[in-house]
C-alpha cells in the first residue's frame, strides 16, 4: 500500500478571488434589478409573493436551490465517504414527498387564498392555534439557517484562512441585502442563477476527481471493496441511523414536515399565476431533486477511492468531516487557479439561495401573522416597509444564529434534525386539520404541543447521549497510509462513549434521526384526535369545504356510511365542487373584473351613442335600421 503525505494546502489566488466575488456581484444585481423593475409596485403582496403572477420554470429552480443548501454540498458527500451511498434512497423519500405535496397540501393552501400558512390555521382552528404554530416555525427556521450559514463559513475558512465568522457576517450581509431589495422575485431569480453554480460546481469537483482516480470503474469497484455500495438494508431496527426504512420512511416524514407544510415552499408555489403552474413546479423541482442527490453521492464515492488508503478526517488532517469536501477540492484543483473558487461559490451558492428564502419566509410569516393580528388597520404601503424591516431583522439574526450551529455536530444530521424536532409536529398539526374534519381546535393544540414534546424528548436527549456506536459508527476509514512530514505513522482517534449512560439512552434516544419527524407527526395525529373525540368532534357545519380534503374516500369508497361518519357533517358534494374549480374569493375577483370590463363597455358606447346613433363599435355596424335608410337618401 503506498503511503499518503499530507499535502500543503493552499489559499486561494487572485483568480479564486474573481470566481467568488463574482457570485455575491451578480446575486446583489439581481436584487437591485428587482427592486428597480418593481418599484412602483407598493403592495405587500408583489414584495411577498410576487403578485401571484410567476411561472412554473424559476419557481422549481428555486425550489431546488433552496432545499439542495450547502448541508447538501458538503454534508451529503461526506455522509456517503463514512456511511455509504445507502442515501441515494433519498430519492424514494423526495418522490413520495412531491406526490403527497401537490395532491393533498398544496391545492388547500393555493384555493384558500391565503398568503401564509398560518393564515389557513385560524380559518381552520382559531387565533391562538395559529400563533402557536408561527412562533414554532420562526424558532425552527432560524435554528436551521444557522446551520447553514455556518456550513459555507468553515468551508472557506478551511480552503482559504479567511476569518470563519467573517465569512458568516458576509453571507448574512448579502442574502439581508437582496432580499430587502426586491422580495421575492429578487429571491427566485437568484435561487435560478445560484442552481446552475451549484451544478457547475459539482460537475467540475466529478471530472477532475474521476479522472485523478482512475476513470469511474475503478472508482466503482473501490467503492464496493469497501462496502460503500451496500445500499439496500432492509433491517426494521428503529435505532440504525440509516436503513432502507429509517431513510425511505422517517425520510419521507423529515422532508414531508419541510415541504409539504413548510412556509417557504408554500410561499413560491402560491405565488404561481395557476394551480396547474404550482404544481408543475413541484414535479419539475423533483427531477432537480434527484439530480443533485446523485451528484452528491457520486461526489462521496470519488472522495472515498482518493482517500481510501488514509481518511483526513481520523488522522487529523482536518478538525470535522463536514471540511472533507473543501479539503479534498484544494488538493485535486491545486494546480488549476479559479476552480477552487468556483467550488466554494458552489457552497455559498446554496447557502445564499437558503438563507434567502428563509428571511423571506420569516418576513412573511411575521407580518401575515403577528403584525397584521396586532395591527390589522395598517396600509399596505406601511406594511411593505414593515416587510422590508423584518427582513432586515431576520437577517441579523439567522446570522447571528450561526455561532450555536458550531456546537451540534455534522450539517446533515443537524439540519434535519431540527426539521424533524420542530416539522414534525408541525406536519401532524396541519394533517389534522386537512385530513381529519373531526378535529376540533383543543384537539389541534393538544395535539402540537404533544408533538412538540416528544420530538424534542426524544431530540435533545439523542444530543446528551449519543447513540451506541454498534447503531452510528461510520465504516472502516483505513489510515494505514497515512505519514506526516516528520514521517510519522498517524493513529486514529475514535470518539468514546459517556461511561455512565441511563436506560433510555440505548433505545429512545437511540433513535434514527429520521425518525424525529415521525415521532412528532404521529404523536400530535394521535393526541389530536383522542382530544377531538374526548372533548366533541367538530361540527362539519363550522367548517369550509374548502378547507379540507380528507382520503377517507380513498380508504373507504366501498361504504357511504363511513366516508359520511369521517366527514364529520361537512357536504362532501359542495366541497368536491370547490375543489374541482375555484375557491369563492377567486370567483368574486373574477366576478368583479368582468363587471368593471362591462362598465367599461357601457360607457364607451354611450359616448359613441351621443355621436353616432344606432352605431356599435364593436361590431363596427349600424343597429338601428332607421338610420341605415336614413344614410341611403
Amino acid at each position: 500500500m503506498t503511503s499518503f503525505i499530507r499535502p500543503d494546502v493552499k489559499n486561494f489566488v487572485a483568480w479564486d478571488y474573481v470566481v467568488f466575488a463574482a457570485l455575491f456581484l451578480i446575486s446583489s444585481g439581481i436584487g437591485v434589478f428587482f427592486a428597480i423593475k418593481d418599484r412602483k409596485k407598493t403592495t405587500s403582496g408583489d414584495f411577498l409573493v410576487g403578485g401571484r403572477q410567476m411561472t412554473c420554470g424559476p419557481v422549481a429552480l428555486s425550489l431546488t436551490a433552496s432545499f439542495m443548501s450547502a448541508v447538501t454540498v458538503l454534508g451529503t458527500p461526506a455522509e456517503v465517504y463514512r456511511h455509504g451511498s445507502a442515501f441515494i434512497l433519498f430519492s424514494i423519500a423526495y418522490t413520495f414527498v412531491i406526490i403527497f405535496t401537490s395532491e393533498l397540501f398544496l391545492p388547500v393552501f393555493y384555493r384558500s387564498g391565503i398568503t401564509s400558512t398560518y393564515e389557513y390555521l385560524e380559518l381552520r382552528f382559531n387565533k391562538p392555534v395559529r400563533i402557536a404554530a408561527t412562533l414554532i416555525y420562526i424558532v425552527q427556521t432560524i435554528l436551521y439557517t444557522g446551520v447553514v450559514v455556518y456550513a459555507p463559513a468553515l468551508a472557506l475558512n478551511q480552503v482559504t484562512g479567511f476569518n470563519l465568522w467573517g465569512s458568516v457576517f458576509a453571507t448574512g450581509i448579502v442574502c439581508t441585502f437582496y432580499c430587502t431589495l426586491g422580495g421575492l422575485k429578487a429571491v427566485v431569480w437568484t435561487d435560478a442563477f445560484q442552481l446552475v453554480v451549484m451544478l457547475i460546481g459539482f460537475l467540475t469537483v466529478l471530472i477532475q476527481g474521476t479522472l485523478e482516480n482512475g476513470g469511474l470503474t475503478n472508482i466503482w469497484e473501490t467503492a464496493d471493496n469497501g462496502s460503500r455500495l451496500n445500499v439496500f438494508d432492509f433491517d426494521f431496527d428503529p435505532l440504525r441511523r440509516h436503513t432502507f426504512w429509517t431513510i425511505a420512511v422517517g425520510g419521507t416524514f423529515t422532508w414531508l414536515g419541510i415541504y409539504g407544510v413548510n412556509q417557504s415552499t408554500i410561499q413560491r408555489c402560491i405565488a404561481c399565476k395557476t394551480e396547474v403552474q404550482a404544481k408543475l413546479a413541484l414535479y419539475l423541482n423533483l427531477l432537480g431533486l434527484w439530480i443533485i442527490l446523485v451528484c452528491a453521492v457520486l461526489c462521496g464515492l470519488v472522495m472515498y477511492s482518493h482517500f481510501r488508503s488514509c481518511d483526513p478526517w481520523t488522522a487529523n488532517f482536518i478538525s470535522a468531516p463536514d471540511q472533507l469536501m473543501p479539503y479534498f477540492v484544494m488538493i485535486i484543483f491545486s494546480r488549476a487557479p479559479g476552480l477552487p473558487g468556483l467550488f466554494v461559490a458552489c457552497a455559498f451558492s446554496g447557502t445564499l439561495s437558503t438563507v434567502a428564502a428563509s428571511i423571506n419566509a420569516l418576513a412573511t410569516v411575521t407580518s401575515e401573522d403577528l403584525v397584521k393580528y396586532f395591527f390589522p388597520h395598517l396600509s399596505e404601503r406601511v406594511n411593505t416597509w414593515i416587510s422590508k424591516g423584518l427582513c432586515i431583522v431576520f437577517g441579523v439574526v439567522c446570522t447571528s444564529m450561526a455561532v450555536a450551529a458550531s456546537l451540534m455536530g455534522g450539517v446533515v444530521q443537524a439540519s434535519l434534525s431540527i426539521h424533524g424536532m420542530c416539522g414534525g409536529p408541525m406536519l401532524g398539526l396541519f394533517t389534522l386539520g386537512i385530513v381529519f374534519p373531526c378535529t376540533n381546535w383543543k384537539g389541534a393544540f393538544g395535539g402540537l404541543l404533544t408533538g412538540i414534546t416528544l420530538a424534542f424528548w426524544v431530540g435533545i436527549g439523542a444530543f446528551v447521549y449519543p447513540a451506541p456506536s454498534s447503531k452510528s459508527l461510520p465504516l472502516h476509514l483505513s489510515t494505514a497510509g497515512c505519514i506526516t512530514n516528520n514521517s510519522e505513522t498517524v493513529t486514529a482517534m475514535m470518539p468514546t462513549l459517556p461511561p455512565v449512560r441511563p436506560h433510555l439512552a440505548d433505545t429512545w434516544y437511540s433513535l434514527s434521526y429520521l425518525y424525529y419527524s415521525a415521532v412528532g407527526c404521529i404523536g400530535c395525529v394521535m393526541a389530536g384526535l383522542l382530544i377531538s373525540f374526548v372533548t366533541g368532534p367538530s361540527k362539519g357545519k363550522d367548517i369550509k369545504p374548502t378547507l379540507i380534503r380528507p382520503v377517507c374516500n380513498i380508504f373507504f369508497f366501498w361504504s357511504q356510511k363511513c366516508k359520511t361518519f369521517w366527514w364529520c357533517g361537512v357536504d362532501q358534494e359542495d366541497s368536491k365542487a370547490l375543489h374541482e374549480g375555484l375557491n369563492n374569493d377567486r370567483l368574486k375577483d373574477l366576478s368583479e373584473k368582468a363587471n368593471a370590463t362591462n362598465e367599461l363597455k357601457n360607457g364607451l358606447n354611450k359616448v359613441v351613442q351621443s355621436h353616432l346613433p344606432g352605431y356599435n363599435p364593436y361590431e363596427k355596424s349600424y343597429t338601428n335600421t332607421s338610420v341605415e335608410k336614413e344614410s341611403q337618401f
